[in-house]
Order: structure tokens, then sequence, then C-alpha cells
């Protein structure tokens, strides 16, 4: 998601949640993203999942930025939209996992623990470095 600001262009980033994240800033943010199901279309996928991790439902128009790959060779496929949300209306699914580390005690996580708005290049220095050449496709796209 994006949205224009005074007179500027601010991307919605999301921050994993769970302990391993808790205290990674830079470098660790993230698009709202997800798994696609078998058969599943991808952009239908991608609008699930932003759904599932922030609670806002997307409409576009949507522009294709294309694919990346992830160092551990996922691959994340990316749309841009338009709107505005406020990071306080954050809802999002939990996870489950086994915390502290072989205490055998299931504690659960919010998959996103905050979204907030950031400049591009603010944002590319927030992002996973895989996901930062989604900003620089972001600004060419004609939608912006």
């Amino acid at each position: 998601m994006f949205r224009r600001a005074g007179g500027g262009l601010e991307l919605l980033l999301a921050h994993p949640g769970g302990p391993f994240w808790a205290r990674k800033d830079d470098g660790a943010w993230s698009l709202p993203k997800g798994e696609l199901l078998d058969g599943e279309d991808p952009l239908a996928a991608a609008c699930r999942e932003f759904e599932e991790e922030t609670g806002f439902k997307p409409a576009g128009p949507f522009a294709d930025l294309g694919e990346v790959r992830m160092k551990s060779g996922k691959r994340v496929q990316a749309w841009a939209f338009e709107g505005d949300f406020d990071p306080a209306q954050l809802r999002c699914n939990l996870f489950e996992m086994e915390w502290p580390p072989r205490s055998g005690q299931m504690k659960s996580f919010p998959e996103v623990d905050r979204v907030a708005w950031f400049d591009p290049d603010t944002a590319r220095r927030k992002l996973l470095p895989a996901q930062a050449p989604f900003v620089d496709r972001l600004q060419r796209a004609d939608t912006v």
C-alpha cells in the first residue's frame, strides 16, 4: 500500500512479530505478504494475505511490481495499490511457537507486531534487502 502525503510518497511496511524479530529494525521490515495456496491466483493471494496481516481489505487498481527472490530462495511477487491506513488499527493473525526454546511451552505471537508509513529512502533501509527493489519499481510505476 502506498499513499501520497505532504507532497511525497509513503509506503506501508510491516514488522514481523515474534521473539526473533523483537529487537530488529533496519533490514527487518517487509511488505505484508504470505504463502500462495495451491491453484490460487497470485494477486488474490496477495490481497488475502494483506488483509490477514493488517485487517485492511486492499482495493485496486493494482500495479504489478514483479518478483524478487529472497536469500532463502523463496519468491515474492508484489502489487501496489493506493490507500490509507491508520497503523493503530492493525489486526492480524497469530501463530504459535515453542517459547522459550526447549521449554515445552507454546506461546502465541502476532504475525505482524506493527505497521508504519515510510518515505522511499527510509523504506529501502527498513525493508529486508531482497525486497528493497520493490520501492524503486513503485516509484517508476505509472500509478505513482
